[in-house]
């Protein structure tokens, strides 16, 4: 499919102040999005590192104190393998060099935003000692579903937090055991159940691949059943995982999905689901409909990525929010029928 995404960058790192005078940001992305009244709401993943002087200094939330702390690292130490510039690797446990939490940004228009100075979502408990990230918001009635990943030495699990106003939020506590990333939950009952997306990690046999539960209030959920699969030779044959909020449309209930290679290039697909069983797939993706063909997409912290959490159903046009390279967002206006063109 020939790229016909209308994409630009909204906001880099220089748009964002750090949370602390010691932490500088590397990185903004991967936003929420909700529509709220006459605004967009971007719930924004802003990565930081802690400033550093000769040695490594890394960000640790420490539930006892209910603290971040910062911990230092000497490169010369052979007990850790610094190789990597996202985890230091050591014998008994790992950290990863930079601590996440979500920022919210507001706009009139969709396109310019004004990034508040302090974080909206952090760190609460041992289960987020290395922060919060990709939120995914679904509005049911008047209340605001949040679900993210937190990340700690336990491993990586999906979080829930609820708001009305985006001024105060709930935190409802883990709702997907370790590991488990890339809940997206649907924004109404189907036949009576509340239904999400989500992506269990196996180190033992199974692949990165998405997964559908059902649930009858929102925080415990059950029948578990496995949804769709990575494919082998394809822009989606490394990992797949949830992305936006799935939305109705005339087909069907649509998911638009990030896929990876096995060389880490990221990229959007689409899969469309039966109306009234979201297990039951349609059609989906044979091409990506979107691909990292701009700069800011393919150069930065982490580059060749497009990597969606949210996006706005806007008629016939869709409005898809995006984090590039795993340092700025960007703002892709799409064709829904451009979309759905190259699915089966």
């Amino acid at each position: 499919m020939k790229n016909t995404a209308d994409k630009r960058k909204i906001i880099d790192i220089g748009d964002v102040a750090p949370s602390r005078k010691d932490f500088f940001v590397i990185g903004v992305f991967n936003p929420g999005v909700a529509q709220y009244k006459d605004e967009v709401i971007l719930l924004l993943r802003v990565a930081e590192k802690a400033k550093s002087s000769g040695c490594l200094n890394v960000p640790i939330f420490n539930g006892e104190t209910n603290a971040v702390e910062v911990k230092s690292f000497d490169l010369n130490d052979p007990d850790y393998n610094f190789k990597d510039p996202r985890v230091i690797y050591g014998k008994h446990r790992n950290y990863i060099t930079s601590m996440s939490h979500l920022r919210l940004a507001r706009s009139r228009d969709g396109i310019h935003f004004t990034v508040d100075d302090k974080p909206a979502i952090c760190c609460q408990n041992k289960l987020q000692g290395y922060g919060v990230e990709d939120a995914r918001i679904t509005r049911i009635g008047d209340v605001y579903y949040i679900a993210y990943s937190s990340a700690s030495e336990y491993g990586i699990v999906e979080s829930l937090s609820v708001t009305k106003d985006f001024k105060t939020y709930e935190h409802k506590g883990a709702i997907f055991a370790p590991d488990n990333k890339d809940a997206a939950i649907f924004p109404d009952k189907i036949n009576g159940k509340y239904y999400a997306l989500h992506r269990p990690s196996s180190s033992e046999y199974g692949k990165p691949e998405m997964w559908i539960a059902e649930s009858d209030n929102l925080t415990c959920w059950g029948n578990h059943r496995h949804f769709m699969s990575v494919r082998d030779g394809m822009f989606d044959s490394g990992r797949i995982g949830a992305g936006c909020v799935p939305f109705l449309t005339d087909e069907g209930w649509l998911e638009l999905y990030h896929g990876a290679t096995k060389e880490n290039r990221y990229c959007l697909g689409a899969v469309l689901t039966d109306k009234n069983d979201p297990a039951k797939i349609l059609a989906r993706s044979r091409v990506p409909f979107m691909e990292p063909t701009e700069e800011f997409e393919r150069n930065g912290f982490f580059g060749n990525v497009v990597f969606s959490c949210g996006c706005i159903a806007r008629g016939n046009d869709v409005d898809v929010y995006y984090g590039a390279a795993d340092k700025a967002v960007g703002l892709a206006r799409i064709a829904l029928r451009d979309i759905l063109a190259d699915m089966s």
